[in-house]
């Protein structure tokens, strides 16, 4: 009832019928809601930054200021006309594309990359949400679309335009962001990287090595890196010596991971496995996780595993208190 309602507030506003600070206070209770709900469940690791009034790629490129030209932004903070114009359209200045997020059936708003386009942190989002959790009791992490896959994923506008050098560009606001939430007290930071399980070609994976040796230079909470959506195959080595704290499988679309990480030199690398299905409403099979966590437990120790979900839930919305009319033997 709650996502209506935020359904219902997104609507007004977009209409003209809703005040913004109306919209931003349901935002805020709903994640407050969320979180106590799963502190009360034992979740150690609620994330946080996760929530967004429209999608979390379009979050990252207001955060770091990259607005297309045809919005008139002038610099600072993207208020919310300009973030909905961005995902919606306005006159004069057509909506930004959307397309498949891998191969899920959610869409996310493409960044572009324009000719002069001035990078800046203009929003400390993550910060906030990880502060307003905090100012509750909890401690959660702060998720992060990652730096190489924002920029794989976008689109230069033209020739003139390289990823790598819109990676070299958005670096630096990284690291202050990092810098941000550690003076905090941030204890962990994830930073989703599922470009990770694609092919990539040499100069992908010269872009991760550059971008995870600068953001290692300062101070700044463990990273949890975190891929999903397949295999990392023969990018597992890469990502085991990118010098973060903690690294994410997602162990349902590909279990066969747990054999090729139980033979590698880990360090005291730390390790989240994705056993719980983020992308459908079945239950987990649990002899099959039990077996793939005792796995990792007897190679690398219960201290250094973690149980979670093989990606963000927001691909399985669905609240069986709301199915009141389903086949008890299908609710089971």
């Amino acid at each position: 009832m709650r996502t209506a309602s935020l359904s219902s507030h997104l609507e007004g506003f977009w209409s003209g019928k809703q005040e913004e600070e109306t919209l931003l206070n349901v935002a805020r209770e709903l994640r407050a809601a969320h979180w106590q709900v799963q502190s009360k469940a034992g979740i150690t690791t609620p994330p946080s930054n996760n929530f967004s009034l429209y999608d979390h790629v379009l979050d990252t490129a207001t955060t770091l200021g990259a607005v297309p030209q045809r919005f008139g932004h002038q610099g600072g903070a993207v208020d919310l006309k300009t973030y909905f114009a961005m995902s919606r359209g306005s006159v004069g200045a057509p909506a930004m594309e959307m397309t498949k997020w891998f191969d899920t059936n959610y869409h996310y708003v493409v960044p572009e990359f324009e000719a002069g386009m001035k990078y800046d942190l203009v929003s400390t989002k993550a910060l906030d949400d990880y502060l307003e959790a905090k100012a509750l009791g909890i401690e959660t992490r702060p998720v992060l679309l990652g730096p190489v896959s924002f920029v794989l994923l976008g689109k230069p506008s033209n020739a003139s335009v390289t990823r790598a050098s819109v990676l070299a560009a958005i670096l630096p606001f990284y690291e202050v962001l990092f810098a941000k939430l550690h003076d905090a007290g941030a204890k962990w930071v994830q930073l989703d990287e599922p470009c990770l399980c694609l092919d990539l070609d040499e100069e992908a994976k010269g872009f991760y090595r550059e971008a995870f040796s600068a953001m290692n230079r300062k101070s700044s909470p463990k990273k949890m890196l975190t891929t999903y959506f397949g295999d990392l195959g023969g990018n597992l080595d890469l990502a085991m010596t990118l010098g973060v704290d903690g690294l994410h499988l997602d162990l349902v679309r590909a279990p066969q991971q747990i054999a090729a990480l139980v033979k590698k030199e880990a360090g005291d690398l730390r390790f989240s496995l994705g056993l719980v299905d983020g992308r459908n409403v079945w239950r987990t099979d649990l002899s099959r996780a039990i077996d793939l966590l005792e796995t990792a437990v007897s190679r690398f120790g219960v201290d250094r595993v973690q149980v979670a979900p093989s990606c963000s839930l927001l691909h399985s919305p669905v609240d069986l208190d709301l199915e009141g009319r389903m086949d008890p033997e299908i609710r089971s």
